[in-house]
């Protein structure tokens, strides 16, 4: 029995890592949000701190149906469209890496397990941000929102990633920030680890019972406590 407040040892060594990538890998989401506050400032719109952080995790068009609660419909895409120009330039310059993913990374490729990257952002400037962070030739597959029907919460990114990595779904371990991309794991038939970054976990995200970590160190941790010794 693992003792209360202890994280309960992984269940099996997985035969694929997949990455969420922002707030997960980059430090994305604090871009995202400054962006974002920059441009409704910049078009005079007075917006609550509180909507960004519901923004977390979640797609375009989550970002503007909360907008246009606010706001209305077209100055929402008007913001978007706005912040999307700021936070292109930001991206193209490198976000900052979440501590610890390198150490992660180079693990994983030392010892030959499989990686990819699973992310609700769109094809084009996920690979422009991965490619500018330094991160982009780790990984033998990135599947994006571009690529599959549903976003996240539906399993489908998560599924396209097992399958491009040759890896049945239940063999895979997952990392992700957000509860919504846990839920997409856990609907793969995948084991999620959480790291949260933004947002802490509440009691209903706590009820899905998958674990959650501090650190993509101590993601780490679980992961070598299964790795033969080298």
């Amino acid at each position: 029995m693992t003792p209360a407040g202890a994280i309960a040892p992984l269940p099996f060594l997985p035969e694929a890592v997949i990455f969420d990538m922002d707030g997960l890998m980059l430090d994305s989401e604090r871009a995202i949000n400054a962006c974002m506050e920059r441009a409704a400032h910049e078009l005079g719109h007075a917006l609550p701190p509180t909507l960004w952080l519901q923004m977390v995790g979640g797609n375009e068009a989550l970002c503007l149906r909360l907008l246009s609660a606010h706001i209305g419909q077209a100055p929402a895409m008007t913001l978007l469209d706005r912040a999307e120009i700021l936070y292109d330039a930001v991206a193209d310059a490198g976000i900052d890496h979440r501590p610890g993913i390198v150490d992660l990374l180079e693990l994983l490729v030392a010892r030959g397990i499989p990686r990819a990257v699973a992310t609700s952002t769109r094809r084009p400037l996920a690979l422009r941000k991965l490619a500018a962070a330094g991160l982009l030739p780790y990984f033998g597959a990135v599947c994006t929102s571009s690529d599959v029907a549903r976003p996240k919460p539906a399993p489908d990114v998560y599924l396209l990633a097992a399958t491009r990595l040759g890896v049945a779904p239940p063999r895979c371990l997952v990392l992700e920030d957000s509860p919504t991309g846990v839920r997409a794991a856990l609907a793969a038939g995948m084991t999620p680890i959480q790291v949260p970054d933004l947002l802490e976990p509440d009691a209903e995200t706590r009820a899905l019972q998958h674990r959650i970590v501090g650190s993509l160190a101590q993601a780490q941790r679980l992961l070598e406590a299964l790795l033969p010794v080298a």
